[in-house]
């Protein structure tokens, strides 16, 4: 190799970046030099660092974290002036003082929005929480338990996907008295069995792994193995799947909640609003449907958003998409 080709590639490893690149022509350099050759000292421009597919995810899903979190803490400490009417301020149009507009009592839409929003991610926290539990311990079990434990679970789970999900999430807020518990666990109840399947998947697959074998073969309980081996492995999985059970939480809180069947008329609430809406927007008040939709659908694709950032970030194959 020429003394030519070995700078320009040297200097188009140092140019990309690229760490094999360098070292290779770092060693044909070095033997070169060590045949007898004199190699010239030429500069080179220093090399272009290229922004991080991992570092730009863990950005966005942080970012995605801090503006949720902002919204739920400043959403409680509004919840108070939420629910002041001043009857002096009603219908107005969307302006500098008022944002967002106001309602027919006289209510700040940007202000209730917001607490609104606050209600439905605890809401939506409290629920993914609980479903999440659910489906770790189910999708465990079956996977571990036997036959019979495996076939009682698989049936359950049948069974709650083939009823209609929000004709059972209604049934269940209905049975436990409506309100913000009556809501919270009917959502909970009923969004564990597609996240139960994925982990039971997971499970299996672990278990019929060489080295949770090897254990076993050591004399390992199940309850060793289940803690040391199979749950390290489905983690990231039910990480994943409890921050993409929070979209659909909250939008279901707000589906049940917008059809009479959620949280009480006076506490703020994004269903409430929108459903309280619907009986204005004949006459030209537009501003309390669309702002407080925007905002809904917003924190949905934060909440999705951060879900597929977690998703890319623990799963090796998809870190650097």
């Amino acid at each position: 190799m020429s003394r030519k080709h070995l700078f320009a590639n040297e200097e188009s490893a140092l140019h990309e970046g690229n760490d094999a690149s360098l070292q290779a022509a770092s060693v044909q350099a070095a033997t070169l030099s060590a045949q007898g050759f004199e190699l010239p000292t030429v500069f080179h421009r220093p090399a272009v660092r290229r922004f991080n597919n991992r570092r730009q995810t863990k950005l966005i899903c942080l970012v995605s974290a801090a503006i949720l979190v902002a919204i739920a803490l400043i959403g409680v400490l509004l919840m108070p002036v939420a629910m002041e009417s001043d009857l002096s301020q009603a219908r107005q149009a969307p302006s500098f003082e008022h944002p967002f507009g106001t309602d027919n009592l006289g209510h700040d839409m940007l202000i209730r929005t917001v607490a609104g929003l606050s209600t439905s991610i605890g809401i939506g926290l409290f629920a993914a929480l609980v479903s999440s539990i659910i489906a770790l311990i189910l999708g465990t079990v079956a996977a571990l338990g036997g036959k019979k434990a495996d076939a009682c679970i698989t049936w359950l789970t049948d069974l709650m996907l083939g009823i209609p999900h929000i004709v059972f999430l209604l049934l269940i807020s209905y049975a436990l008295g409506k309100g913000f518990w009556g809501v919270a666990l009917g959502v909970a109840f009923t969004h564990w069995p597609s996240l139960c399947r994925v982990i039971r998947a997971e499970v299996l697959q672990v278990k019929q792994s060489s080295y949770v074998a090897v254990a076993r073969s050591l004399g390992r309980s199940p309850l060793y193995i289940a803690l040391h081996h199979v749950l390290p492995a489905v983690l990231p999985q039910y990480l994943v799947g409890l921050i993409l059970m929070f979209p659909h939480a909250i939008l279901h809180e707000a589906a049940i909640t917008f059809l009479g069947f959620g949280l009480p008329p006076e506490q703020p609430a994004i269903g409430i609003i929108l459903s309280e809406s619907m009986s204005y927007l004949s006459v030209g008040m537009w501003w309390l449907a669309v702002f407080p939709g925007l905002a809904l659908l917003l924190v949905v694709l934060l909440f999705d958003r951060a879900g597929q950032g977690l998703r890319r970030l623990l799963d090796p194959a998809r870190a650097q998409e």
